[in-house]
C-alpha cells in the first residue's frame, strides 16, 4: 500500500486531469472509510526521507486541511474529529511529525511545523499534548542547523495558533529565550537566525511580561535592531518586521528607543533594498496608526495616569521624518502596472506622509511645502508627480482654514497640469489629488471655499476631458468627479452641476462603452460615478435622469442570453449585469421617491421586473446581490402594487434565502423581504409561510453565517409589523429561537472586540424583532397571547442594563422595547414592570442620554410605563 499510496499522491499533482480526478476521489475514498489509517498514512509519508518530496509535502499539506478551516464552524467540527480519535493514533502522527523535523527536505520540514502548530492550537489551550514544547526546546541544542531552523519555524507557527494563556510564563521565557539565541546563530548559520526572528514576530504576542522588565525589553529591542543590520536581506526584512508589530503591541514601551529606531529606518529608507525600505517605512505608519487610534479614543488632552498616553512620537520626529518620506517620493518606476497598482517605495511614502498629516493635522503644512513648490513645475516627469502626490497625500488631517489658501492657488494649476501634461503618471496623480480635494475640501465654510459656480464649469470641462484619456488617467478622473457630485449632495433645489448633467451623463456612459474600459477598473468607475451624478442630482434634471432608464434597461437587456460563451466572456458579462442593476437600483431610488417623476417612472416597471427575473436566471452569485437589492428598491417606490410581481419573483426569494454558500446573498435577501413587508404590508400575508420557514431553517442551520442572524430576527419585527395579528400562528416558533439567541447574548465575557461587536448587533436583532411582534400586536384582541413572554423579555432588558456594555443603538432599542411592551400590553403588563428589577433605573439612565435619538425614545417609553402602571 505504501508505494500505491506514494503513487496516488504524485498522481493527484499530474498535469493529466483525468489522473488527478482518480488520484483525488482515490484520496477522499481513503479518508472516508477509515480515517485514522488516513491519518497515519500521510504522517508516514511525510516523515519517510525515502519518499519524493512532492508526495511528501501533499501528504503534509492534506493532513493540515483534515486539522483547520477559514470557516469558524467548520473549524470547530475539524478540531472535535481530531480530538476524538484513538489517543494511540494521534501519539503515531504526532511522533512522524516530530521525527520530520529532523528531515534534510526542507520542504517536508517545513510543512510538518504547519502542522505541528495546528495540532498544539487544538490541544494545548486543553492541557494536551504537555511535553511538546519541552520536545521542541530540547532540538534546538543539536548541532544540525537544519533541525534547529526547524524547530524555531514550528515554535513561530505555535505562537501564531495558540493564545498566550494557553502556554505558562516559565515556557514562554523559554521559547523566548530559544528564538532570541537563534537570532543571534553564527553567520554560517543565515537560516537558523532568519527562522527564529520571523518567530520572534510570531512570539511578540507572548512577551507581554518580558516587555514589562526593563532588561528583559533592552535585550530583545538590542537584537531586534542588530537583526536589521544583517548582511541577509530576508533577515533584515523580517526584523523590521518584529519592529512593526512592536511598535503597535508594546508602543508604550518605545520612548527610549525611538532615536536608534529612527536611525535604522532612515538609513534602511534611503539605501537598502526595497523589501526592506517598505517595511522601514511601515513601521512609521504603523505608529501613525497608534496614535491616531490614542487621539480618537482620548482626546489630544492626557493626564499623568491615562490609560493609554499619547507619545507624540510623530510630531517629535517630523522635522527629519518628512524630509525623509518626500526623497521615497521621487522614486517612482516608469513601468509600474498602473492596473495592478504595485507597491513600491514612492507609494508606501506617500501613504505614511497622508497617515501623518492625519496625525499632525497643520504642522506637515509647513514641512511639505517647499518641496511641492521646488518640484511641481520641473522638467522632469518624476519631480512634478513627485510634488502632486505629496500634495494630495496632506490633504487629509489638516484644516480647511490651513490648507485652503494653497488649494486655491494649486487647483487652476492642476487643472491645465491634467489637460496638457505630457506625463501620463502626472496626469494620473493630479486627477487622484483633485479627487482628494473635492473629497475633503468641497463643502467647507464658504470662506474657504474652493469650488464656486465660477469655477465649476471649468472643473467639469477639464475632468470631461480626461476622461477621453488613456484608461488610468480616465479612471482616477471620474474618481474626482465621484466627489465633486458628492459634494452637492444636500444643496437643495439647484445644482452648479445640473447646467451641465446632460453631458456628464453622456461622457459617463461613452466611457462604459470604451473597448479599452475592462482596463484600470475604468468601466467601474464610470458606473459608480453615474451612481453618485444621479443619487446627488436636483428635481431641475430628473428629466435627464429619467431619459436613463430605457438606455440602462437596453443595456441590461443586451446582456441577457449569450449561454453559449466561454468563462471569461461569462464573467465580463455577469460583472456588466451586476454594474447595469447597481445603476438601476439608484435611478429607482431617485425617481420613485419624487413626486415629480413618479408617475412617470411606473411606466417602466413591468419591462424592469423582467429584466430582473432574467438576470436572476442567470444564477450568478454577484449579480444576483445587486438585482436583489434593485428589487428592494422598486418595491419601495411601487408599494402595494409590487404584489403582482411577487408570483414571478418568489422563486428567487427562496433561492437567495437558501443559498448559504455566499452568505452575501442571503443576508441581502433577507433585507428585500423587509423591504417588501414594507411596500406590501397585510398584501405579503400569502407569501409568509414559505418566507418564516426558510427563515427558521435559517436559524437551526450550522453551516449559516453567523453575520445573517441579526437581519433575520430583525426580519421576524418586520413581519410581525406587515401582518399584525396574523403572526400568531409563528409565536410559538419565533419566540423560543429569540429567548435562546436572548440568553446566547448576554454570555460574551471578555470577548475580543470583534465579537462585542458582533453580539451588540445579534441583541438590536432580537430587540427589533420584539418591537415589530409588539407593535404589530397593538389594539388586537389577541394582545393576551403575547404576555406569557412578557417576563422573560423584561429579564432580557434587566441583564442587558446590568452587563453594562450596550452600544447606543441597542440602547435605544432596548429602551423602545420597553415602551412597546407597556403600550402593547397595557395594564396587563404593569405589575411585571414595577417588579423589574432595574427597568426605572435603565429609564432614568436613557433619559439622561447624550444621544437625542435615547433620550427621545425614553420619553416616549416613560409615558408608556406610567400609562401601564397607573392604569
Amino acid at each position: 500500500m505504501s508505494m500505491e499510496f506514494t503513487q496516488i499522491l504524485l498522481n493527484a499533482q499530474s498535469i493529466d486531469a483525468s489522473a488527478r480526478k482518480y488520484a483525488e476521489e482515490s484520496l477522499k475514498q481513503f479518508q472516508d472509510q477509515n480515517f485514522p489509517n488516513f491519518l497515519l498514512s500521510l504522517s508516514g509519508e511525510l516523515a519517510n526521507n525515502e519518499k519524493p518530496v512532492d508526495s511528501r509535502k501533499l501528504a503534509g499539506l492534506i493532513l493540515k486541511n483534515t486539522l483547520d478551516a477559514k470557516e469558524q464552524i467548520r473549524k470547530n467540527e475539524l478540531a472535535q474529529r481530531w480530538l476524538s480519535l484513538d489517543a494511540s493514533v494521534k501519539a503515531q502522527v504526532k511522533g512522524c511529525l516530530l521525527q520530520t523535523l529532523s528531515s534534510p527536505a526542507l520542504d517536508a520540514r517545513s510543512t510538518a511545523s504547519q502542522v505541528i502548530a495546528k495540532i498544539a492550537g487544538i490541544e494545548l489551550p486543553r492541557q494536551q499534548w504537555p511535553e511538546l514544547i519541552r520536545s521542541l526546546l530540547s532540538n534546538i541544542h543539536q548541532l544540525q542547523s537544519h533541525v534547529k531552523q526547524a524547530t524555531l519555524e514550528t515554535l513561530g507557527y505555535l505562537c501564531e495558533e495558540v493564545s498566550p494563556e494557553a502556554i505558562d510564563q516559565e515556557q514562554v521565557n523559554e521559547i523566548l529565550t530559544a528564538v532570541v539565541q537563534g537570532m543571534n546563530a553564527s553567520e554560517g548559520q543565515s537560516d537558523v537566525r532568519l527562522s527564529a526572528t520571523r518567530a520572534l514576530c510570531n512570539a511578540l504576542g507572548f512577551a507581554r511580561e518580558n516587555f514589562s522588565n526593563d532588561m528583559e525589553r533592552d535585550y530583545i529591542m538590542r537584537v531586534v535592531c542588530e537583526a536589521t543590520q544583517s548582511p541577509e536581506i530576508k533577515i533584515r526584512q523580517a526584523a523590521f518586521e518584529c519592529l512593526v508589530s512592536i511598535s503597535s503591541a508594546y508602543y508604550d514601551k518605545l520612548a527610549s528607543y525611538m532615536q536608534d529606531i529612527f536611525n535604522i529606518t532612515a538609513k534602511a529608507v534611503r539605501g537598502d533594498e526595497e523589501p526592506v525600505a517598505l517595511q522601514a517605512i511601515e513601521f512609521w505608519s504603523s505608529i501613525c496608526d497608534e496614535e491616531i487610534d490614542i487621539l480618537d479614543e482620548y482626546g489630544s488632552e492626557f493626564v499623568a495616569d491615562s490609560e493609554a498616553p499619547c507619545f507624540y512620537f510623530i510630531k517629535q520626529a517630523l522635522p527629519a521624518l518628512v524630509p525623509m518620506l518626500l526623497d521615497t517620493l521621487l522614486k517612482q518606476e516608469e513601468d509600474q502596472d498602473q492596473d495592478e497598482g504595485a507597491w513600491n517605495t514612492a507609494m508606501a511614502g506617500g501613504t505614511c506622509l497622508g497617515l501623518i498629516s492625519r496625525t499632525v493635522g497643520d504642522d506637515v503644512v509647513p514641512l511639505v511645502m517647499p518641496f511641492i513648490e521646488e518640484n511641481i513645475a520641473k522638467p522632469e516627469w518624476r519631480q512634478r508627480e513627485a510634488a502632486t502626490y505629496a500634495f494630495g497625500s496632506i490633504l487629509e488631517g489638516p484644516s480647511p482654514e490651513k490648507l485652503a489658501p494653497m488649494v486655491n492657488v494649486a487647483l487652476n494649476f492642476m487643472l491645465s497640469a491634467l489637460m496638457n501634461d505630457l506625463s501620463n503618471h502626472v496626469k494620473d496623480t493630479t486627477a487622484w489629488t483633485l479627487g482628494r480635494i473635492f473629497e475633503f475640501m468641497h463643502g467647507s465654510v464658504v470662506e474657504t471655499a474652493i469650488i464656486t459656480p465660477d469655477n465649476c464649469k471649468q472643473i467639469l470641462t477639464v475632468l470631461l476631458h480626461s476622461m477621453k484619456d488613456v484608461p488610468n488617467v480616465a479612471e482616477k478622473s471620474c474618481g474626482a468627479l465621484y466627489f465633486l457630485a458628492q459634494g452637492y449632495e444636500d444643496v437643495g433645489s439647484t445644482s452648479p452641476l445640473s447646467p451641465l448633467f446632460q453631458d456628464i451623463v453622456q461622457a459617463l456612459l461613452t466611457v462604459t462603452h470604451r473597448e479599452d474600459a475592462g482596463e484600470s477598473r475604468l468601466r467601474t468607475a464610470a458606473y459608480e460615478t453615474l451612481n453618485e451624478v444621479v443619487r446627488c442630482s436636483t428635481e431641475e434634471t430628473a428629466s435627464v435622469v429619467l431619459q436613463l432608464v430605457p438606455v440602462i434597461m437596453g443595456e441590461l437587456h443586451q446582456t441577457l442570453g449569450g449561454q453559449n460563451m466561454v468563462s471569461d466572456e461569462k464573467e465580463k458579462q455577469s460583472e456588466l449585469q451586476g454594474l447595469l442593476c447597481g445603476c438601476l437600483q439608484v435611478i429607482i431610488q431617485k425617481l420613485g421617491s419624487a413626486e415629480l417623476t413618479k408617475h412617470a417612472f411606473m411606466q417602466y416597471t413591468d419591462q424592469i421586473m423582467d429584466l430582473f427575473l432574467r438576470v436572476f436566471a442567470c444564477r450568478n452569485a454577484t449579480v444576483h446581490e445587486e438585482a436583489m437589492l434593485a428589487i428592494g428598491a422598486l418595491a419601495y417606490s411601487t408599494g402595494h402594487n409590487f404584489t403582482k410581481y411577487m408570483q414571478g419573483f418568489y422563486p428567487y426569494l427562496e433561492m437567495g434565502l437558501q443559498n448559504f454558500e455566499e452568505y452575501q446573498v442571503c443576508a441581502i435577501t433577507v433585507g428585500v423581504v423587509g423591504d417588501l413587508c414594507r411596500a406590501l404590508e397585510v398584501k405579503i400575508l400569502p407569501f409568509c409561510d414559505g418566507i418564516m420557514t426558510h427563515l427558521l431553517k435559517n436559524l437551526s442551520s450550522n453551516q449559516l453565517h453567523r453575520s445573517v442572524k441579526p437581519p433575520i430576527f430583525s426580519c421576524f419585527g418586520d413581519i410581525a409589523l406587515a401582518i399584525g395579528e396574523n403572526f400568531e400562528k409563528y409565536l410559538i416558533y419565533a419566540m423560543p429561537m429569540l429567548q435562546s439567541a436572548s440568553e446566547l447574548s448576554t454570555l460574551v465575557a471578555d470577548a475580543d472586540d470583534e465579537m462585542v461587536v458582533y453580539t451588540n448587533q445579534l441583541r438590536n436583532g432580537i430587540l427589533e424583532a420584539y418591537s415589530g411582534i409588539f407593535q404589530g400586536f397593538k389594539n388586537s384582541p389577541k394582545t393576551q397571547l403575547l404576555m406569557p413572554y412578557a417576563p422573560h423579555i423584561l429579564q432580557f432588558l434587566d441583564t442587558l442594563y446590568n452587563e453594562k456594555d450596550m452600544d447606543d443603538i441597542v440602547m435605544k432599542t432596548a429602551v423602545g422595547v420597553l415602551g412597546d411592551l407597556a403600550d402593547t400590553l397595557g395594564t396587563n403588563a404593569g405589575p411585571l414592570i414595577s417588579h423589574s428589577v432595574s427597568s426605572k433605573d435603565f429609564l432614568d439612565e436613557c433619559l439622561a442620554s447624550d444621544e437625542h435619538l435615547i433620550q427621545e425614545s425614553a420619553e416616549w417609553a416613560k409615558l408608556a410605563v406610567s400609562r401601564a402602571i397607573s392604569g
